[in-house]
């Protein structure tokens, strides 16, 4: 390497920033919504197994190729197939997370808007058609969307300029805890809300009859996606890791983070709604109208609010400054003198390509692509397209382009990983890992998206 880059000054920050990059929207308000409409604990069941069996292996093999290169995702494809075309599968993540960014931030500037509403107007005396007539006004204001967008992109352009140790490990090492104590706070009073219990059955008790081929494919395509997988954001996180860290034990603490998370997602959401007598509501409604109406009703609601609405900004921000990482780093190529530089020109073009995303629920809700609008067309190719499609070209390309005693070296690393589970790995990332994305692809095409 020609500049020395950045690294992450312990396996601690590592796995912190790593769990923030997965622990976003997705397991906190898609995960419960699916889980809503999906059979409950039936599919929070089957999305484990495969968070376990599909998603482990997969992210597994995003640390392998990241720490063995030590280089960001283009150039990393690039030193491990030189000559082919392979280092496409980090261009197309780089393309997927600039664009995932520009929509991603957008809700992440919604977030930003009700969390300071909280703490300036609070919630009490509304009611359900207030706040669907607030959301809708939040939405629909050119003014308010895109200048919290900004607002929001300034947030994470801040933390990614500096640098992996100073900027993103440091804040993540402050966010991340504060998500759990703030998680767990909310869990603690939403279970013991009168008639919580219900929630709770619903959602951690399995009822498999309600179970349909479409319940296990929504599992498989959430279990792939709550991990940030297929991007490659993980090959350039691990690419900023020591040699003497264990890359299986790294890929087991994230995970295990990452449903953690999304149990108490569940057990956040679900005692609630059912409380009162509500229905998972999809997208944006079920945190910005459902849950506010909630906490309304509740003692202390406003303060629970506040506390919520700063868990969500946590959550949103720490995935976005992986999303950033992987644009800036493909520009800089492990050069931090370029670093501060490239975060803001990147950032800011990224805000500006998220500018019609933002006007897509006001001035430019008429303006449709495909009968969507252009948030939602957006939406749609990065989750549907983009992700499934780098998810399956990374579960090719490690067996098939690098030698199968380097990767059970890289591997050993840090750790004595035992050849019968390297073994499993090995099968599961060559064959059962592609056929489930496939699956999941074909679904999401049929369908047309969740």
């Amino acid at each position: 390497m020609s500049q020395k880059q950045d690294q992450w000054t312990s396996k601690l920050g590592f796995i912190l920033a790593a769990a923030g990059s997965a622990i976003g929207l997705g397991a906190i308000w898609k995960l419960p919504y699916v889980a809503g409409t999906s059979g409950g604990g039936a599919f929070f069941l089957i999305f484990l197994l495969f968070t376990i069996f599909l998603g482990l292996p997969l992210l597994l093999t995003e640390f392998t190729i990241g720490r063995k290169t030590q280089h960001e995702a283009v150039t990393a494809y690039r030193m491990l197939a030189p000559g082919t075309f392979w280092h496409w599968i980090g261009k197309l993540g780089v393309a997927t997370s600039f664009f995932l960014l520009s929509f991603y931030s957008v809700v992440g500037g919604w977030i930003v808007v009700y969390f300071a509403r909280s703490i300036t107007e609070g919630i009490g005396g509304r009611g359900a058609e207030e706040f669907e007539q607030l959301f809708g006004q939040t939405i629909s204001s050119p003014v308010l969307a895109i200048s919290a967008h900004l607002i929001f992109m300034l947030m994470t352009i801040l933390v990614v300029q500096g640098g992996v140790q100073k900027g993103i490990e440091r804040v993540s090492k402050l966010m991340m805890p504060a998500l759990f104590i703030l998680f767990i706070i909310i869990v603690i009073r939403s279970v013991t809300l009168p008639g919580a219990m219900e929630g709770v059955e619903f959602f951690l008790l399995p009822d498999f009859s309600s179970v349909t081929g479409q319940t296990v494919l929504y599992a498989l395509g959430q279990a792939f996606f709550s991990l940030s997988l297929g991007v490659s954001i993980m090959v350039t996180y691990s690419s900023y890791l020591k040699s003497n860290e264990s890359l299986p034990r790294s890929a087991v603490s994230i995970v295990g983070l990452t449903i953690f998370i999304s149990i108490l997602a569940g057990l956040a959401i679900f005692p609630a709604v059912f409380s009162f007598g509500l229905e998972p509501a999809e997208g944006p409604p079920l945190i910005f109208i459902v849950l506010p109406t909630v906490f309304s009703e509740i003692p202390l609601g406003g303060v629970f609010f506040v506390a919520f609405m700063a868990l969500l900004l946590f959550a949103t921000l720490t995935s976005a400054f992986s999303l950033l990482e992987m644009v800036v780093a493909s520009v800089t190529k492990n050069d931090p003198a370029k670093r501060k530089k490239a975060a803001w020109a990147c950032g800011l073009l990224i805000f500006v390509m998220g500018i019609p995303s933002a006007l897509s629920y006001g001035i430019m809700d008429d303006v449709l692509i495909f009968g969507m609008t252009f948030f939602d067309a957006l939406d749609y190719l990065v989750s549907n397209i983009m992700l499934p499609l780098g998810a399956l070209l990374i579960a090719i390309f490690a067996p098939l382009k690098i030698k199968k005693d380097d990767l059970y070296e890289e591997m050993q690393k840090g750790s004595a990983f035992k050849r019968s589970l390297f073994n499993l790995w090995y099968v599961l990332v060559k064959f059962v890992v592609p056929i489930a994305i496939v699956l999941a692809f074909l679904n999401t095409i049929i369908r047309g998206g969740v």
